[in-house]
């Protein structure tokens, strides 16, 4: 599907950058992909993903679309000692959303339609770069910067970009087709648009100053049953804890404040805050698990969309992908799926063609991404701490969503459409279709009556 001769270069081998150099691979002939970082040929955190030290779970329709772009590798990802949930065994989970524990006694109606992998942020990208790397038309170029982008005499087109060695400092022109910037939070594609003569993209923004303290560890096999322990901060109290399982039998233990509260700096005050947020068997196996490493922190101001879609103008051969384009409180799960939501969507665009390229892409991923920042932004403005605007209609959906919440304590069926929202399988508006809302009305009159016995 490539022409002859057509170049394009990636900024940053993240997994949004991964994701899009797999792409590019069936439509140019040469693919370069410029990374800050030295890559390492082991899955270690990278500097520039200080967040990789933290506990992830990718959502399953992220997965789905990995798997998709490349074929074989959650089979690949298994093999190496990821752990799987697709039984609906909900025993294996201990969730807290809001202040309600979900039933754990029961299996969920319909397993087959969730599967969720368990991995390390580090051991995934990773594993992605290799499946990159074996591209014969992508050649990696790590330990520079991106310093500037070339563009045409009438800067109506970029023609590539200028990049710099961190360690000498010497430069060198990448001429490119397209050039996709998938650098992170810290893009600089809007001061580099502004030096070519083009305005900046608005920015949308909630600030929620969250905070991340977490360190892996290893647990003796047997000690923890549950593939992920965690509970979300709460109105009532502004912090959470999780503890996901990895490959084999790692874990990734944190504990997380919001709206600028302080997080834990050491592995004593982890536990410590820990005992006043997980159930007690979660504590104890905590305890008796190996630290692995230091405590880190990482922080995170806020939600940030930059709409290139409401822009009027910019230079023609520019994408912008991933937490460039847009991201979000990590609490939620959503940013590695965006990105592969981008992805399909870069793909998509490219099959019809590249005229209009660019716009057709900011057009098509900002109604996938509006989806996951209507209900990141709204979950957020459900604490009080987060400052905001509530407007009418994120009032009723949180107080509909706290109905759901309290009902998935006792009924596995609004657990699993709860589970396949937050997994990005299905959209949050399915939890509205009558059936759903029959099930919270009598789950909470079945609620009612226990408590009341």
């Amino acid at each position: 599907m490539s022409e002859p001769c057509s170049t394009a270069v990636v900024l940053g081998a993240s997994v949004a950058g991964l994701l899009a150099a797999g792409v590019l691979s069936d439509f140019y002939s040469e693919v370069t992909v410029v990374e800050r970082d030295e890559l390492s040929d082991q899955p270690v955190t990278r500097r520039g993903v200080p967040q990789g030290v933290m506990p992830h779970i990718p959502a399953a329709r992220g997965m789905r679309i990995m798997d998709e772009l490349f074929p074989g590798f959650l089979d690949e990802l298994v093999v190496a000692g990821t752990r799987v949930w697709n039984d609906g065994d909900l025993s294996r989970l201990c969730i807290t959303f809001n202040g309600h524990q979900f039933q754990r006694a029961d299996t969920i109606p319909d397993p087959q339609r969730l599967a969720m992998y368990f991995v390390h942020r580090p051991f995934l990208e990773w594993s992605l770069r290799r499946r990159v790397t074996a591209l014969p038309n992508v050649k990696f170029l790590d330990g520079h910067d991106a310093v500037r982008m070339t563009s045409t005499a009438r800067c109506d087109r970029l023609t590539g970009v200028v990049v710099a060695r961190r360690d000498s400092g010497a430069e060198t022109t990448l001429s490119a087709d397209l050039v996709v910037d998938a650098t992170g939070r810290g893009s600089r594609t809007p001061a580099l648009l502004e030096e070519l003569g083009f305005p900046r993209p608005r920015e949308d923004e909630l600030t929620v100053h969250v905070t991340y303290a977490g360190l892996p560890v290893q647990l003796p096999r047997g000690t923890l049953r549950e593939l992920i322990a965690f509970a979300a901060p709460q109105p009532s109290r502004p912090r959470g804890y999780a503890m996901f399982a990895g490959q084999d039998d790692t874990y990734m233990l944190a504990v997380q404040t919001v709206a600028g509260h302080a997080a834990p700096s050491d592995h004593a005050s982890l536990l410590n805050c820990l005992s006043e947020l997980a159930p007690p068997h979660v504590l104890a196996a905590a305890r008796c698990a190996q630290p692995l490493a230091d405590v880190a922190q990482y922080r995170f101001r806020s939600n940030r969309w930059r709409r290139y879609d409401k822009l009027a103008s910019m230079p023609d051969g520019l994408i912008v992908i991933g937490d460039a384009l847009c991201n979000f409180n990590p609490l939620y799960g959503q940013g590695m799926s965006v990105a592969a939501i981008e992805a399909l969507v870069l793909r998509d665009c490219l099959s019809q063609g590249r005229a209009g390229l660019q716009w057709r892409f900011f057009g098509r991923s900002a109604k996938e991404i509006g989806v996951a920042w209507r209900a990141a932004v709204s979950s957020d403005l459900a604490l009080p701490q987060i400052p905001g605007k509530r407007p009418t209609s994120v009032r009723l959906t949180n107080a509909y969503l706290d109905r759901v919440l309290a009902a998935a304590e006792v009924e596995p069926a609004l657990i699993q459409q709860f589970l396949l929202s937050l997994n990005m399988i299905e959209p949050p508006s399915r939890l509205l279709r009558p059936s759903m809302v029959a099930r919270v009305i009598k789950a909470s009159r079945r609620r009612t009556r226990v408590s009341d016995a």
